[in-house]
């Protein structure tokens, strides 16, 4: 599932191709998505001009003056900024026909993204209202988290995954951030001291930080708007590295399952 730093990338990827932009048509082949396209996105959109793209959590906001147009890629998806001329391919379920002879389309194989249009401030879109802050932000630190943990018993793994708590910090870079900060995923969020957040915030913006500039992890089959894979995978200390040696103790790596999810830890190193 494209997370944070993959969305990010996304983002800058798409960007200069599209802002000033007007699109000249909008090409719905397939509205099955996770919530049907809206029919009328068409007359919506066409001759509005993009004045910016912006991200909000794993979101991307298409800023058309007036309304705006939100995206979310799902588990598979991608946004690709192609050549008019391309033909469609088979999962290939919307195209954003531009003035500069692009088309920004969207593919996911698996349709859970979405493909919305807002005319209010997407802030206030049910989707994100209710999201916490970025973590790239001075708004997430070590005591926003340490103030949110008192008194819950969930285990602090589940707690930073959680997008009212802090937006993007998807399993991969759970995982990864909480072998920096050597916090064991497994510990509930209200035993967690002020300090240790402190270094859990800064590991999160660290491990997210070096992610967006290697663009994103490929997994599966993750690649950004051109086609270039992500390169953070080289750099993963403990994500699906069960049973190899810990880079720092040289201790196996441990995985065990947390709602639902693979979780990869060092018993030595993470307390």
């Amino acid at each position: 599932m494209p997370e944070l730093p993959e969305v990010e990338t996304i983002r800058r990827c798409v960007a200069p191709g599209v802002i000033d932009q007007t699109v000249t048509d909008v090409i719905i082949r397939n509205p099955n998505l996770r919530w049907p396209v809206p029919p009328a996105l068409p007359d919506c959109m066409r001759g509005r001009k993009i004045s910016a793209v912006e991200r909000r959590g794993k979101y991307l906001l298409f800023d058309c003056g007036t309304g705006t147009l939100i995206v979310h890629l799902g588990m598979s998806g991608k946004m690709l900024l192609e050549p008019e001329s391309k033909p469609a391919e088979k999962h290939d379920h919307v195209d954003f026909t531009l003035s500069n002879g692009k088309i920004l389309r969207l593919n996911d194989p698996r349709r859970f993204g979405c493909v919305l249009w807002t005319l209010e401030p997407p802030r206030l879109h049910p989707l994100l209202r209710d999201l916490g802050p970025e973590p790239l932000t001075e708004q997430f630190h070590g005591d926003l988290l340490y103030e949110r943990s008192r008194g819950r018993s969930v285990t602090v793994k589940e707690f930073i995954m959680n997008s009212h708590i802090v937006v993007g910090v998807g399993n991969i870079y759970a995982n990864e951030s909480l072998f920096a900060a050597k916090i064991h995923p497994t510990r509930p969020a209200g035993r967690i001291s002020l300090q240790r957040y402190r270094q859990l915030a800064a590991a999160i913006k660290e491990v997210l930080h070096a992610a967006v500039e290697q663009g994103g992890t490929t997994l599966r089959d993750f690649c950004d708007s051109a086609g270039n894979p992500g390169y953070f995978q080289l750099e993963l200390r403990v994500y699906k590295r069960a049973g190899q040696p810990c880079c720092a103790c040289g201790q196996p790596i441990q995985t065990i399952r947390q709602a639902q999810r693979a979780t990869f830890f060092c018993k030595k190193c993470q307390h």
